[in-house]
């Protein structure tokens, strides 16, 4: 019986060691976990930092919503960044301030789950991260946790902003800075302007940079400072700087998804667009045009007609159906559904001529 219970142990054994010996999992690697990333799938850091190494521009699209993030998506952008700038565009504030952290994770859900190849990177809004470093790191994990983000963003150079994100790179989450024109910060720097347009403020931009590469950031967006400033910024550091209005010399480029498609022409997008956008397409024009022919046809009763109008009733079930309402007492209902019936026969045989 024992050397039967001893027989049955090593045979164990033996299939355990050879199932491990017959493992796919490389030897270097703790534990199975995700197999490795191809190209169609998520975009990682590694991977930017190697087309930053290579001198790869970096391609970045801010979009808030799931079909903007499926677009993002099969265009093979690397980084699809879910704004703040969600306020104006989407919200039609004024400005990015009064966006809140919940309403950010709202957009940040929809788009994880449209875009699934480009690093998805959320924005920490005003008011999330500022107070301490404990609200700076709980509002980057609700990020992550709750918004399905791959990383976070946040604005500024201040000595307390360099310890927010410090702070939340050493609680495990990568982090993009955001310096030159910071929205959040428009009741100090007088209004939506640009920066770096004299010594001081150049030599800022760039000693900012740097301090967020020093506390662990992974890339540093530019937002509207000169071409010459950026290009020193991008030279002076080892990780990848992300333009936005600051010119060609950056490592990468973002433009907000609206804009660069002309999405919307109004009064108030026409008050938020940048000038430093380029648009693609006048996709605006086109939605203008397509909702005053649906107005224009429904006024006139041109739609739906046959083609539109899919779902039928066999004649049988209809005498039946004009039957049962006539039994209720409702004539002039059974009128209007026979009328109809008449119309939608007489308009099908037109239209198939």
């Amino acid at each position: 019986m024992a050397s039967s219970l001893v027989r049955s142990i090593s045979r164990s054994l033996r299939t355990v060691t050879a199932a491990r010996l017959m493992s796919n999992v490389p030897e270097n690697t703790v534990y199975g976990g995700p197999k490795p990333q191809n190209p169609n799938q998520r975009v990682t850091l590694t991977q930017l930092m190697q087309k930053h190494k290579k001198r790869e521009a970096i391609t970045v699209v801010t979009a808030y919503d799931y079909p903007s993030a499926v677009h993002v998506d099969t265009a093979g952008i690397d980084v699809c960044l879910v704004g703040d700038s969600a306020s104006m565009v989407v919200h039609g504030h004024d400005t990015t301030l009064p966006i809140s952290l919940d309403e950010m994770l709202v957009h940040c859900r929809a788009v994880a789950r449209g875009a699934k190849r480009p690093l998805l990177v959320g924005d920490l809004p005003f008011g999330s991260y500022e107070s301490t470093t404990i609200q700076a790191v709980d509002s980057a994990v609700r990020v992550l946790k709750e918004g399905g983000m791959d990383a976070i963003k946040l604005e500024g150079g201040s000595p307390s902003r360099i310890t927010a994100a410090r702070s939340i790179v050493e609680a495990g989450i990568a982090v993009m800075g955001h310096v030159g024109l910071t929205p959040q910060a428009i009741s100090v720097l007088g209004g939506f302007r640009p920066q770096g347009r004299n010594i001081a403020s150049a030599v800022k931009v760039v000693e900012t940079a740097m301090a967020l590469q020093e506390a662990g950031c992974f890339s540093v967006v530019l937002e509207c400072v000169p071409p010459p400033v950026s290009a020193a910024a991008t030279s002076a550091l080892h990780i990848p700087t992300i333009g936005i209005g600051a010119g060609p010399f950056c490592s990468g480029q973002v433009l907000v998804y609206h804009d660069l498609l002309g999405m919307m022409q109004h009064p108030h997008h026409a008050k938020v667009t940048p000038k430093f956008c380029k648009q693609y397409a006048q996709v605006g024009e086109v939605i203008n045009k397509a909702l005053l022919e649906y107005k224009e046809e429904v006024s006139k009763h041109s739609f739906p007609g046959p083609s539109h109008s899919p779902y039928k009733i066999s004649s049988n079930d209809l005498d039946g159906f004009l039957s049962e309402l006539q039994k209720l007492g409702l004539d002039e209902a059974a009128s209007a559904a026979a009328a109809s019936a008449e119309k939608m026969e007489s308009s099908a045989s037109l239209s198939s001529q």
